[in-house]
């Protein structure tokens, strides 16, 4: 199957996992400049609450930004995620003041979510931007179990 033709909706995480790991990064690059980014993004920032561990977080109340970069118009996509009491929610527009932003390219993003790129390595390359909060920033990748591909 074509990443293009992928759902991650309707897909197994670890099997679009290891479909985004054996796409050349020039057609991840192809699906995230196309009509399918904004699906995709919300597909995969929606699944987010259902990786996220809540017994790591404990007290942590926190806001946290994401843009995504690299929108065929030059711009980016802000999503926000609020942990509070445990749990964890999302929006596609921010609302509140962000403790973190994590700023990123697309193809990073989908590399990240997908366990086939660690936070501190796309830090040291300089591909995830972070503002605020870094202690939260080192804790971040532990609040939620990525799959394995």
């Amino acid at each position: 199957m074509a990443v293009n033709d992928a759902d991650p909706a309707t897909m197994d995480p670890r099997e679009f996992a290891r479909l985004v790991k054996k796409t050349p990064t020039a057609e991840l690059r192809q699906m995230m400049h196309g009509e399918r980014r904004t699906a995709v993004l919300d597909e995969l920032f929606s699944s987010m609450p259902g990786v996220f561990r809540a017994d790591r977080a404990r007290t942590l109340n926190a806001v946290i930004h994401w843009v995504i970069g690299d929108r065929p118009d030059g711009g980016t996509d802000t999503y926000e995620m609020v942990i509070a009491n445990g749990a964890c929610a999302l929006s596609p527009a921010p609302h509140a003041e962000p403790r973190l932003t994590l700023a990123l390219g697309a193809v990073d993003f989908l590399n990240l979510v997908t366990g086939n790129a660690h936070a501190v390595a796309l830090v040291m390359r300089g591909k995830l931007k972070t503002t605020g909060d870094l202690a939260l920033t080192a804790k971040f990748p532990t609040l939620f179990d990525v799959p394995k591909p």
